[in-house]
């Protein structure tokens, strides 16, 4: 007699952990915290605190998919806020701000891409370097000090406004969801990205242009670091050179717990905007609880560890 399981896909309780884990937070806060945690006010500060950082998760499943890691994001957006300020303060233009901001977020994508694929430096260290020199040039800028943007408009759009009772940041949150699903799902850039990163030399020599789709990947999220420094800097309507500032390991815990593997091959871009929301409510119960700086740092190094293990589950299943 046959068994009626056969054909089934197995269930690997490993994709859904986010959602457990996130559901676990939410009912020990439910306990712990009760209403202060669930007023409507601090669920929409939550998705304000996660926004910046969901959007980056979303272009990092593309990163980390393809077996990189980018370490320069949190850099970026520091620099890109910077040269976004300065432009809104000189020229009051929020086109050119933005395509000055965004364009330098292109232009460290596409040199970590070239030293990633042509002079076949591990992208860890090239990114890790980058990061160092970007933010030192954020600091060198204008000497430590915060830029200020008065500008409404464009204060209203990335970050502090709000659409009726919706945050600004919460819209920006479902549109990088949409495309970057759409993306990754629904075209053959996704797929060859994905592919690329679970086997480079089958990938290769099956016609894809293995070289060309790892500095576009870079490229892509360049610009999506920069689009992030953009809405920090509207969120907080002022520039400064430390915005950003270990971000990258709350990135890619957040893509590493929502089901995206270490070694590359597959992502979850709905489990990474999980996971962002996860680590940002995670510090925000921490806060309302009363824990201080110190014992917060420690629950995230606590968050890092356990995505890095699952992720190590992962690979050793798909091994």
């Amino acid at each position: 007699m046959q068994s009626n399981t056969k054909g089934r896909k197995k269930i690997d309780i490993n994709d859904y952990m986010v959602y457990i884990i996130f559901a676990t937070v939410l009912a020990i806060f439910a306990v712990w915290l009760g209403g202060t945690f669930f007023s409507m006010s601090n669920i929409l500060n939550i998705t304000r605190q996660a926004g910046a950082t969901a959007v980056m998760a979303v272009g990092m499943v593309f990163v980390i998919g393809l077996g990189h890691i980018d370490l320069s994001i949190g850099s970026v957006v520091a620099l890109s806020a910077m040269i976004i300020a300065m432009i809104l303060r000189t020229t009051n233009n929020i086109f050119l701000a933005l395509t000055a901001g965004l364009a330098l977020g292109a232009v460290v994508g596409a040199f970590n891409g070239f030293a990633v694929v042509k002079l076949k430096m591990p992208a860890f260290l090239v990114t890790l370097g980058v990061s160092s020199v970007i933010r030192g040039i954020a600091m060198w800028t204008t000497n430590t000090k915060a830029v200020p943007i008065v500008n409404k408009t464009f204060n209203h759009w990335f970050g502090a406004g709000n659409v009726g009772v919706v945050p600004v940041l919460l819209l920006w949150t479902i549109l990088a969801l949409v495309l970057g699903y759409f993306v990754l799902e629904w075209t053959p850039f996704g797929k060859r990205t994905m592919a690329t990163g679970g086997n480079y030399m089958a990938s290769k020599y099956s016609g894809v242009k293995v070289e060309l789709i790892t500095f576009q990947v870079f490229i892509i999220m360049g610009v999506i670091s920069a689009l992030a420094g953009a809405l920090y800097a509207g969120r907080m309507q002022t520039a400064r050179w430390s915005y950003g500032d270990g971000v990258e390991m709350d990135v890619i815990a957040a893509v590493v717990l929502g089901g995206t593997s270490m070694a590359g091959g597959n992502g979850s871009i709905v489990g990474a905007v999980v996971g962002a929301l996860l680590i940002n409510m995670i510090n925000n119960g921490l806060v309302i609880g009363g824990f201080n700086t110190a014992q917060q740092i420690i629950m995230k190094g606590i968050i890092i560890i356990l995505a890095v293990a699952l992720g190590s589950v992962k690979t050793k299943k798909r091994a």
